[in-house]
């Protein structure tokens, strides 16, 4: 099973300010052991929003919405997917997971279990997914 670990945006990261060298020490030094360890899907930071858009959708009309977004506590910062095969096993991942704020600083993580094929009730759109994925493109 799948776990996205879910780090917050703030005001640093929309002023576009980049991490502390030891915060990034320690993400790499905490990426690397899931790495060991066979469990790490992927990891990335996400630009200010800013430099993003959203998709407003009203009927059968789409609407482009530029960036900044002024709720900054409803922003994703960044995230690190892991595979694993428990809740608790993601859970004791997400205890090490460094603190995003600096050591020391009130933050918060949000930690969800992504849905797997196998989920849903089989069904043609299904059976799509299945295919890309044996073609190497999903992960």
């Amino acid at each position: 099973m799948r776990y996205m670990i879910i780090v917050k945006g703030d005001e640093r990261v929309e002023a576009g300010e980049m991490p502390r060298d030891e915060d990034i020490a320690a993400m790499a030094d905490f990426h690397e052991e899931l790495a060991r360890a066979g469990v790490l899907v992927a990891a990335d930071g996400l630009q200010p929003t800013s430099k993003g858009f959203r998709v407003r959708y009203n009927g059968d009309e789409r609407e482009v919405i530029d960036g900044p977004f002024a709720e900054t506590r409803e922003l994703i910062g960044g995230f690190t997917m892991i595979r694993v095969d428990s809740r608790e096993e993601a859970e004791a991942w997400a205890r090490r997971f460094p603190n995003p704020a600096g050591e020391g600083n009130p933050c918060e993580i949000e930690v969800r279990q992504v849905f797997e094929l196998d989920d849903f009730e089989p069904s043609e759109g299904v059976e799509r997914f299945r295919r890309m994925e044996a073609e190497g493109k999903l992960t």
